[in-house]
Parts: structure tokens; sequence; C-alpha cells
């Protein structure tokens, strides 16, 4: 099955779909979705992406991202792709949106306007392994420094997302 995108004008008003690999080969403005789960005791869930993915495979990145389908809201989106990934469901707030342009290597491209949620999980998550390869909790201070002295272990759009919901004050 094609897997189809809403592309989106800087003001998140819905210009069209498109197919999701094109898109990314071409850097058309489309809508997306970052979570952040955190703990009861504030750390936060990370997952290693699956080395199969098509691009960024292999790297560590938030809990769960994705692009909600046409005509899907991002809170459906969100918790569809949080239990296709991650195998279990929150409840999840969104905090901000932010848009990003990163080169991914092999002529693939994220222009996306990312709607950056965030929620509560005190459990295990039992990953889709085709989705996932690793995932672990970490201290968002260890993050951080970790961010600044390996960025190559972690996905473009993780360090964006994370150092403006740091900003926020919605982690240590």
């Amino acid at each position: 099955m094609e897997e189809r995108v809403v592309l989106v004008d800087a003001r998140d008003g819905e210009v069209g779909t498109a197919e999701k690999l094109s898109v990314h080969l071409d850097g058309r403005l489309h809508r997306a979705f970052s979570l952040f789960v955190f703990d009861g005791g504030g750390l936060i869930l990370l997952q290693r992406r699956a080395k199969a993915k098509y691009h960024s495979g292999g790297l560590w990145s938030n809990t769960c991202c994705g692009h909600p389908r046409p005509a899907e809201s991002i809170a459906t989106a969100a918790h569809r792709r949080l239990r296709e990934e991650m195998g279990f469901d929150c409840d999840l707030r969104p905090v901000f949106t932010f848009a990003y342009h990163a080169e991914l290597g092999n002529g693939l491209i994220e222009h996306e306007l990312d709607h950056v949620l965030v929620g509560r999980f005190d459990g295990e998550p039992a990953p889709d392994p085709d989705e996932v390869e690793g995932w672990e909790w970490f201290e968002p201070s260890m993050l951080y420094d970790m961010l600044s002295s390996e960025p190559e272990r972690f996905t473009a759009w993780l360090p964006l997302a994370f150092n403006k919901l740091r900003s926020g004050a919605l982690c240590a």
C-alpha cells in the first residue's frame, strides 16, 4: 500500500497529499509529529530505530515519530504510531510545533512541520522489531550532554525538538 503524507504550508494549512518517499526525495514541507514519553521519575524514553528503516536506521531518536495520514488528526496518528512502534499507549498532550529542514544522506530530505507531544508511561515498552532495534530510559541532562558530544548517534530532528522541549522546562 502506498503511504501518503499531508503537504502543508508554513502555517500548517493543508495544500495536498503526496507519496511519502517522493516527499523525502524532493523535500516538500509536510506534517509530522514527534512524541516524548517520560516516566514518573522524569526519565525520557528513546528508541533506536531499526537498521532496515529507509532513513536514519540504527540511530537513537525520540520515543516515537511519524506522519498523520490524510484526514487523520495528529492525536489519532500519534496514538496509532505509539502502539505500532512501541507497543503501548498513554495520554499525550501537544506542547509546540516547529519546522525544520535536514539532509539525511542518500538523497533524502526531511522538511517537516513537526507537532511535538509529551506523555507519561511507567511500564516496559514492547516495540515492533521491524520499527525499533532497542530502547532505553535516559536522564534528560545526560541526553543533553550526549547530543552535544556524540551527535552522529542521533536522528537529525531529535536535538532540535529536545532542545525546544528542554527550553520550555518540560524536562530537567
